[in-house]
């Protein structure tokens, strides 16, 4: 048992298991999620991919899909401004604390509901349509689980914030200065062991999720298709100019003594080999 200081005037005693947990975890979590996708990207490139299912159902995909990723990304946005932001920062920036801790309940708890009801939904239709469900293997069943539990505790905390009022445990002051200690390779222990109990569970179940990413159809975050952007709807191919010119009555290759590219070609798109070569 080691003493230590969370804060000014709060002795936090620290334990052998909270250096485990908030001093060596989260950097052996950084090592399998990096490593894992390595070596999936290396060994396993063709099942890199969401394994869609929206051809056996889409109806409610159309509802459920759009619900959990765009709740997800407004859960993402959160994080980042709750956990990387200091506190010091959006104070001198003039925002008070009771006003971010309302919009972090407000938009938090909407944003988590939209996600928990996604997952939910996506979680209903794999069970209840049967060629989906036959789709699905163990290792989506536990990435499921593990991602449910992490939305459903991060949902508990933010409730119990609701509740406790102004007497609510403010994580800026606890599992913030922690996250951002582990980035200059110091971690504040003392700081993540003094937050309560549904911090550290939402915490744990958090790293757990990050373990299991690469090895789970998650890892399809990873890859960002930003060519579709410059790909039209649809990808047009045209023959080759001599049959073209014939049948049109156009000037052909023979007509304007230039080479005739035989087959088929690209028309308005560039294919991923052209740009491997």
């Amino acid at each position: 048992m080691l003493p230590s200081e969370a804060e000014p005037g709060s002795a936090v005693e620290l334990y052998a298991l909270d250096i485990v947990l908030w001093g060596v975890l989260p950097y052996v979590m950084v090592v399998v999620l990096v490593g894992g996708l390595v070596w999936r990207y290396k060994y396993d490139q063709f099942g890199w991919t969401t394994r869609s299912s929206q051809l056996y159902e889409s109806r409610l995909l159309r509802i459920a899909s759009p619900l959990f990723h765009f709740g997800l990304l407004a859960v993402i946005a959160g994080h980042f401004f709750g956990l990387v932001i200091p506190m010091a920062w959006t104070q001198a920036a003039g925002m008070s604390q009771e006003f971010y801790h309302f919009n972090a309940l407000f938009v938090g708890g909407i944003a988590g509901v939209g996600t928990l009801g996604g997952i939910l939904l996506l979680i209903y239709r794999r069970r209840t349509t049967g060629p989906v469900f036959m789709a699905t293997t163990n290792n989506d069943k536990t990435m499921y689980v593990v991602l449910t539990a992490a939305i459903v505790f991060g949902l508990w905390t933010t409730l119990a914030s609701v509740f406790e009022g102004e007497h609510g445990h403010n994580y800026r002051e606890t599992v913030a200065p922690w996250f951002r200690s582990l980035f200059i390779l110091q971690p504040d222990i003392a700081a993540m062991a003094a937050a309560p109990f549904s911090f550290h569970l939402h915490t744990l179940v958090g790293m757990a999720l990050f373990v299991i990413w690469p090895f789970t159809r998650l890892v399809h975050a990873f890859t960002a298709p930003f060519h579709y952007l410059f790909r039209p709807y649809i990808v047009y191919r045209s023959r080759d100019t001599e049959r073209a010119g014939a049948a049109t009555g156009a000037p052909t290759a023979r007509t304007t003594g230039t080479a005739a590219r035989r087959g088929w070609s690209a028309v308005g798109t560039r294919d991923r080999d052209t740009r491997n070569r």
